[in-house]
Order: structure tokens, then C-alpha cells, then sequence
């Protein structure tokens, strides 16, 4: 049996995405940028994805911007949000994405900010008392705090931080890959300054995405060159990308419900077949349903000895999963999000995350390697 369970790293396209974008790729080959009746129809293509996308997320559509993916939406929220808004302060917490992280690092580095890391807890809850702290002696921050953990699933309250950030002016991004299409957004409401998504999160296709940035927000290009995506982003459209991540989020908010309570199902069944079969079984995050990524499922294994096997005796029995250690030095290169939780060094950690493709079935021959490979080393 093969069982895909690193659907935190990328998804399956659905097949009806394919379509869409076959069809495109097929019948609509102009560039958008020009004024002829090729370029005029593929033009209103990516138009229609982009309401599609803002009407979904309650959004206007001149606040969604096409990106290559997260990485490039995150990082033109932080550089262009910071500079064009002359913010010297930032506040993050040690447990976001690199594309986050490192962005903020390196703006750190050259001086263009300082920058505070907001404490977290054992299971990855951001402190918001230490967080409105930050804000109060540094009016006007620039605050970056992700919604859903990648590694863990800790979610983190935005609608809270949102509030808080518009009491003490400051400018709110968070970064909502892991729980775009799986959880409603509505931007209008939630009033952040920007939010990003990845296409192939949610059973899009790699390599597009976009940066929903909030109308009172204003910045510049973070890449010129061209006049496309209204002035703000050079470079031809990833047309099909477009028309693909449109797709793969209207059918994930048309099945978002039944989605949602059959891997929320799984997710808990594995952690009770874990719990049954593997003595001192951990999990790393809090995996309480409302305060946990429902997709994602962060192991801490008792059979000390095998961590870098571990994953490659799971890909041996034909089972992807992805994870890594806690660092136990200052060279270690291990995950930076165990580490700041205080994770054990010595245990195995695996994330496995799940889709609406999985089946228990699929869970049960986990389980059973699992136990195999901890007996083994018992």
C-alpha cells in the first residue's frame, strides 16, 4: 500500500482543477497584456478567477494579487508593508515559516527594523499578553504571526491579534497558507492588513498563489518591470496557475464542511490508534479540536535512537510523512519550530498530514508500521 500523508508540504490537484486548467492551456493561449481579442479573453479569465478568489474570502477584487506562491505573497507583505509604511519595529514569533522569518532576519540585519519574537508555550500558543506588551512600548509596529502552524497545527487566535494590532495602529500580516480552503476567511470582517495563499495547499496547482492586501493598506511593487496585476506585480501571469487555484478553491469552499469533519475524523483516529498501540506516544502542538489545524498531526515517537531513520524506514514501507528533531545544539540543523517549543532531541518526530483523500484504512496500515518500528528499537 502507498499512503500519502504530507499534505501540509503539497496536495493532489483535483481532478477538476486539471480540467480547468487542460482547457485553458488548450483553448485560450494569449498573453493578457495585450489589446487583441486573444489577449482580451485570457485577460478576462484571470478577472474572473480574481472575483472568484474575492468573493470567497469576502474581499474586494483589487485587494487580491496573484503571486508564484506563499513564499513571494509573504515576503512582499513584510518588505513592502514595513518600508512603505516607514515602520522601524516588527514582532514575530519563532515558530513562523522561513519565508517569514528569514524576510524579517534579514531586514533586521540591514537595519531597516528591529525586531521582537513574542514568547509561546509548550504546545505553541503565541502569548498575547507579551504580544499587546510589545505593542505598547512600540506603537505602530509592524506584526507578522501565522494562523495555523505548519509543523505543529497550534492555531493561533487572528481575529484577537487583528483587534489588537488596530487598538495600538499597528500592521497586521499573518500567514494563512495552511488554513486557506480549509477554514472560512472573511477579510472583510477580520480587517488584517495582508493574508497569503498557496494554490497546491488546497488541491491547487504549484508555483501560483496570492497576497490579499487590504484596501486602506497601501504599498509599492515589491517586483517590477510590467504593468501587470494592476501596476503592483511585473511579470506575465501564471494564467493557468490562476484559473487552477480559482477552481481548487471554489470546490474547497463548496465541500468545506464534509471536508472538514471526515480528516478532523481521521486525524482523531489516529491519535487514539496511537495512543492504544504505541506506549508514551506524544504530540507536539495542541491537538484539541478549535485549537489545532485539523489536517496536521505532529508525532514525538518513545523509540529514542531511530530519529533519522525514522522517516526513512516509513518511505521504505511506502508511507510519505515528513518531520524532523528538535535542536540539541547550536549546530544542529533540526526544526526551529520543536526547538522552540522545548520538544525532546532525542525523540522521533513525524508530521503527518492528512486530505479528504485519506481513509482510515490508510490510517490503520500506519499505525501498524509504527508500532512495527518502535517495537523493533524497544
Amino acid at each position: 500500500m502507498q499512503v500519502y500523508l504530507d499534505n501540509a508540504a503539497t496536495t493532489a490537484l483535483d481532478p477538476e482543477v486539471i480540467r480547468a486548467m487542460v482547457e485553458t492551456m488548450e483553448q485560450h493561449y494569449g498573453n493578457p497584456s495585450s489589446i487583441h481579442a486573444h489577449g482580451r479573453q485570457v485577460k478576462t479569465l484571470v478577472e474572473k478567477a480574481r472575483k472568484t478568489v474575492a468573493g470567497l474570502l469576502n474581499a474586494a477584487p483589487a485587494e487580491i494579487f496573484f503571486t508564484s506562491g506563499g513564499t513571494e505573497a509573504d515576503n512582499t507583505a513584510i518588505v513592502r508593508g514595513i518600508i512603505d509604511h516607514g515602520i522601524t519595529h516588527a514582532i514575530t514569533s519563532p515558530l513562523e515559516h522561513h519565508a517569514v522569518l528569514h524576510t524579517l532576519e534579514a531586514l533586521e540585519k540591514n537595519g531597516a527594523v528591529t525586531l521582537s519574537r513574542v514568547g509561546v508555550d509548550a504546545e505553541g500558543h503565541i502569548d498575547l499578553q507579551q504580544l499587546e506588551r510589545l505593542l505598547k512600548q512600540h506603537p505602530r509596529s509592524f506584526v507578522s504571526l501565522m494562523h495555523a502552524n505548519n509543523e505543529i497545527g497550534t492555531l493561533t487566535d487572528i481575529e484577537y491579534v487583528s483587534a489588537l494590532c488596530q487598538q495600538y495602529g499597528a500592521v497586521f500580516h499573518s500567514d494563512t497558507v495552511q488554513t486557506m480552503g480549509h477554514y472560512v476567511h472573511n477579510f472583510q470582517q477580520l480587517q488584517l492588513d495582508f493574508a497569503t495563499g498557496a494554490a497546491h495547499k488546497f488541491h491547487g496547482p504549484k508555483g501560483v498563489g496570492f497576497l490579499y492586501v487590504n484596501h486602506r493598506t497601501k504599498i509599492k511593487p515589491f517586483i517590477h518591470g510590467g504593468a501587470q496585476e494592476r501596476n503592483m506585480r511585473g511579470g506575465t501571469e501564471n494564467v493557468y496557475g490562476i484559473v487552477g487555484l480559482a477552481r481548487a478553491l471554489e470546490i474547497c469552499y463548496a465541500n468545506l464542511e464534509e471536508h472538514r469533519r471526515h480528516i478532523q475524523g481521521l486525524k482523531e483516529y489516529m491519535i487514539a490508534q496511537l495512543q492504544t498501540h504505541i506506549p508514551d506516544v506524544r504530540f507536539n502542538g495542541d491537538i484539541t479540536p478549535g485549537n489545532s489545524l485539523y489536517t496536521v498531526l505532529n508525532v514525538s515517537f518513545p523509540c529514542i535512537g531511530i530519529a533519522d531513520m525514522m522517516l526513512f524506514s516509513l518511505d521504505i514501507a511506502g508511507i510519505s510523512a515528513s518531520g524532523g528533531s528538535a535542536c540539541s545544539s547550536g549546530s544542529d540543523i533540526g526544526s526551529h519550530v520543536l526547538t522552540a517549543i522545548g520538544a525532546d532531541p532525542q525523540r522521533p518526530n513525524v508530521r503527518f498530514s492528512f486530505c479528504k483523500n485519506n481513509t482510515r484504512e490508510e490510517i490503520d496500515f500506519v499505525v501498524g508500521k509504527l508500532r512495527e518500528l518502535c517495537m523493533e528499537k524497544a
